[in-house]
């Protein structure tokens, strides 16, 4: 996969997990493992036309993917992969960033200090 792949599935997972109502789903998902968008309605203070907005995106996202049942009801399964990936492009941002702080505090260590003044002034 692409460095450009991994971003973009990390900006959408990044937007899934901006709302508290979708980062509730997958907590309950993760706890409890599949469910139906009503079996999270029974369990979550929204409706369930509004909960199945929120799968919808998570969908979209590849945070959890909807499976056929019995009676025609769908269940919604959590998938982790695509959170793996938006830890590896945080995890190589962060890389960038340590490499930087690194040379920066290589550079100020290897500077000539600056003369301290004396902060007492005259009365």
């Amino acid at each position: 996969m692409t460095p450009p792949d991994i971003e973009a599935i990390a900006e959408q997972v990044f937007q899934a997990l901006a709302d508290p109502t979708r980062r509730a789903i997958l907590a309950r998902l993760a706890a409890h493992g599949p469910a139906t968008a009503t079996d999270l309605a029974d369990h979550l203070p929204i409706t369930r036309q509004a909960i199945a907005k929120h799968l919808a995106l998570l969908t979209d996202a590849g945070l959890v993917s909807p499976e056929r049942g019995e009676w025609r009801r769908v269940r919604y399964r959590l998938h982790s992969a695509p959170v793996r990936l938006a830890q590896q492009f945080l995890a190589a941002l962060a890389h960038d960033w340590d490499d930087r702080l690194q040379a920066l505090g290589e550079h100020l260590d290897s500077s000539t200090p600056l003369p301290r003044h004396n902060d007492q002034r005259p009365d």
